[in-house]
């Protein structure tokens, strides 16, 4: 993917020189054309998979559940190689800088998801964090009564979609594709709330109808609402209970490396690149991760000599996880700490940055129906959720790393910016690659040692031991994929390297296990921003603006790896500028 990339982005400088009227005639026609394949392939999407997009940009579920059976995955698959094929036939160096990139973004994206139906991802339809059961109901009420009638109708089609998932996941199963065994053990009771009317996780949005409704459709609701949990998502969600324990897990594969399964091998690298976008091989992504883990060792030991400790990592470890007083009483007190943290990183966002966005954000608790084998938190425009399951196993230590990545200025800030940004087309806007977008999160985890948001050695070393966590994932998911690790072997590594709890430590390593590759974007992307600024700050000097490398980063949007490298060396070339419109003083 690296040299594709590279290719598309320098092979307009190798063109011989041409009159420049001549040159922009050219350019205006190659843009144009790619400017209608992918406004075509936005209104593709948005058909495709029923969403709907609003006057302000913003992308909510239509009134539909789309198909993920066979043919319709197969209809996917041909549509996107046709896609590919009119692109290749555009000439890269014909189309303006702003262009390239853009292609650049499309040929990635469908990239991916040819890669992904080559393999027919689609018959493991879940992993040990996430299942297509867990996000189909609403967490609160709705604006309006047409969002309630497309959510009526989406919630009328969960028999059928369930039943193409089950039939997928069946189907991986006969050609042992499966997820492995020991990471599933529990995560049936998710399902579980969902097999009953009373509680039905589904009802929740009818509960918060608002006041504002003429009763008469408050009522309505109220009737079709609970009527289609009783008649469509109890039946489906109890179906779906019995094919899991009863057909799915007895004969789920025992193996856990990604290379046991057929065409493993290559189905792994095509994880790797999906997830880091960059061409690395399992083997030097695993030395890539024993020097990080071998460096931030280093670190840790100074703030454990700061504060008088005397033994190993490990024991150091082991003595924060049993202390009380690193432990919420309440879910309350977790998100309280998670809350002020966000709002002193708040006082510091002019400092670091020229654009900020308009729309802010909230701190939800992760639902309870999915807690259990959630992980810490998770960041999304509008709103990042702190998970308060079990507050042994998340130590107050850990909340303001955590927060910076989720929240602020980590994923929450960064979806915002993102969305706001006009000149960016809009299938871009609603995209996410995993080794820009998580190495920003880890990146914001090192940024809040600039910000001064962590206050003491505890929480520095909390800073440290999230770092950690994201280099160890290098070695753990290269280790049991390519190597053969037992799971009993990385989570010994994980759990002596690192001050997450034992809870977490078990959850963490069951996603690594069930998910390939997914776990090496966060330090590879990392690794990529901080090099690139520590570049842009040798090369500018004095005219290096910490506001304007950041906004020329987050206005790029989630983009391929080697993107951001061209994009951040054009940054050098023009002396350091900003974003146009943007007042930095």
């Amino acid at each position: 993917m690296r040299a594709l990339l590279a290719a598309a982005l320098v092979l307009a400088a190798a063109l011989p020189a041409q009159p420049v009227a001549a040159r922009e005639a050219r350019a205006s026609r190659a843009d144009a054309r790619l400017r209608a394949l992918y406004d075509g392939y936005w209104q593709w999407q948005l058909e495709t998979f029923h969403r709907i997009e609003t006057a302000r940009g913003e992308v909510q579920p239509g009134d539909a559940l789309p198909s993920v059976a066979p043919a319709a995955q197969a209809e996917r698959l041909a549509y996107y190689e046709a896609l590919l094929a009119r692109l290749d036939a555009i000439d890269v160096g014909a189309l303006s800088a702003p262009e390239q990139a853009n292609a650049a973004v499309l040929r990635a994206d469908l990239a991916e998801r040819i890669g992904d139906a080559r393999f027919r991802e689609w018959e493991m339809p879940f992993d040990s964090d996430s299942s297509f059961w867990s996000y189909l109901d609403a967490r609160r009420g709705f604006e309006t009564v047409e969002e309630y009638d497309r959510y009526l109708a989406r919630i009328r089609q969960v028999p059928r979609y369930f039943d193409e998932q089950i039939a997928n996941a069946r189907a991986g199963l006969e050609r042992g594709f499966s997820v492995p065994r020991v990471t599933l053990a529990g995560r049936d009771a998710s399902v579980e709330p969902y097999t009953r009317v009373e509680g039905n996780p589904f009802g929740v949005a009818f509960e918060q109808i608002p006041e504002r409704f003429p009763e008469t459709e408050r009522a309505r609701l109220r009737r079709e609402g609970r009527a289609a949990i009783a008649a469509q998502v109890v039946p489906a969600y109890a179906k779906l209970l019995a094919f899991l324990r009863e057909d799915y897990l007895p004969n789920t594969r025992e193996t856990l490396a990604a290379e046991a399964v057929p065409d493993g091998a290559a189905w792994y690298a095509q994880n790797i690149r999906q997830y880091t976008t960059l061409d690395l091989g399992a083997e030097e992504i695993h030395k890539i991760g024993l020097a990080e883990v071998a460096r931030i060792e280093g670190e840790m030991r100074v703030v454990m000599a700061e504060v008088g400790f005397t033994g190993t990592i490990a024991q150091f470890n082991a003595s924060l996880k049993s202390d009380p007083r690193f432990v919420a009483r309440t879910p309350d007190e977790l998100m309280g700490v998670s809350a002020y943290v966000a709002k002193r990183v708040d006082g510091r966002l002019e400092d670091m940055f020229g654009f900020l966005p308009r729309k802010p954000f909230t701190i939800r608790p992760v639902p309870d129906a999915i807690a259990p084998f959630y992980t810490a938190g998770r960041g999304g425009e509008g709103a990042c959720q702190m998970n308060t399951h079990d507050l042994p196993s998340r130590p107050l230590y850990n909340i303001p790393a955590l927060t910076l990545h989720e929240c602020t200025p980590g994923h929450s800030f960064q979806f915002s910016f993102q969305s706001e940004q006009a000149q960016v087309p809009d299938f871009r806007r609603n995209i996410y690659f995993s080794g820009m977008g998580e190495g920003w999160g880890l990146y914001c985890e090192f940024l809040g040692e600039e910000m001064g948001i962590y206050r003491t050695p505890y929480e520095r070393f909390g800073r440290l031991s999230y770092e950690m966590w994201r280099a160890v994932r290098l070695v753990i998911d290269t280790g049991i994929h390519h190597y053969g690790w037992s799971r009993e072997k990385a989570v010994r590594y994980l759990a002596d390297r690192t001050a997450l709890s034992d809870h977490e430590v078990g959850t963490e390593v069951d996603r690594y296990i069930s998910w390939p590759g997914q776990a090496l974007a966060y330090k590879l992307g990392e690794m990529t921003i901080r090099r690139m600024r520590a570049k842009a700050e040798a090369a500018l000097g004095e005219r290096f603006d910490i506001r304007k490398f950041h906004d020329v980063v987050l206005a790029l949007g989630s983009v391929p790896l080697p993107l951001l490298e061209a994009r951040i060396d054009r940054f050098i070339a023009e002396g350091g500028k900003g974003l146009d419109g943007v007042v930095y003083d």
